[in-house]
């Protein structure tokens, strides 16, 4: 239960597999730190991966609170998903609570930190929705992943955002716009790689 999402890991333990699916609506939230290459170079092992442990447990409380999937880490990436293994119709603006609370906790203690002369990192955010795919790869180790070019341009929205902010799609934007929680400010057309010029939105709370 602790690796899988409940509804997966019952099917996993009563059919001996889960089928992958489809999911027409899921908000893929990405994150990562800045500077975390050469920061490494700088700290200890027991230094960097103790900061950056800290930090992805207090993401994976703010994911709990709002019903958002963590999926998984990759280095000092972070990623996880609003939406499934159970859709709901309230996913996207979870989602972006859960990101502005984020960054909210990393603005904090990146100031914290300053003044008691310790590290951590800034942190950009980007979050996309649309359709993909979810499933269980492998046979050892199970590990449920997110397949789909909506997954692919959630990662270039994060790579394109900016420290401190929760960047968004055109697509995110359009779901959320008329919420009152939210006030958001048009980025233009941004380029991202492989994708061309897109619409960026920045979101902060209202």
């Amino acid at each position: 239960m602790n690796i899988l999402p409940a509804e997966i890991a019952e099917e996993l333990k009563e059919k001996g597999e889960a089928k992958a699916r489809d999911f027409d609506l899921v908000s893929i939230l990405f994150t990562d730190f800045k500077g975390f290459t050469e920061k490494s170079a700088e700290l200890t092992a027991v230094e960097l991966i103790g900061e950056i442990n800290h930090c992805f447990k207090a993401f994976d409380h703010i994911c709990e609170k709002y019903g958002i999937e963590k999926i998984k880490t990759i280095g000092d990436a972070f990623m996880a998903a609003g939406g499934l293994p159970v859709p709901s119709t309230d996913s996207v603006q979870n989602t972006v609570l859960a990101a502005l609370e984020m960054q909210s906790f990393m603005t904090k203690r990146f100031s914290d930190k300053k003044t008691t002369d310790g590290f951590t990192f800034e942190m950009r955010l980007g979050i996309h929705t649309g359709p993909v795919v979810a499933g269980i790869v492998g046979v050892k180790k199970f590990q449920y992943d997110l397949w789909g070019d909506t997954v692919n341009t959630a990662a270039r929205i994060e790579s394109s955002g900016a420290v401190g902010q929760v960047n968004i799609s055109q697509h995110t934007y359009e779901l959320l716009k008329d919420n009152t929680q939210f006030t958001f400010t048009h980025r233009g057309k941004i380029q991202a790689k492989g994708k061309g010029k897109i619409d960026m939105y920045f979101v902060t709370s209202t």
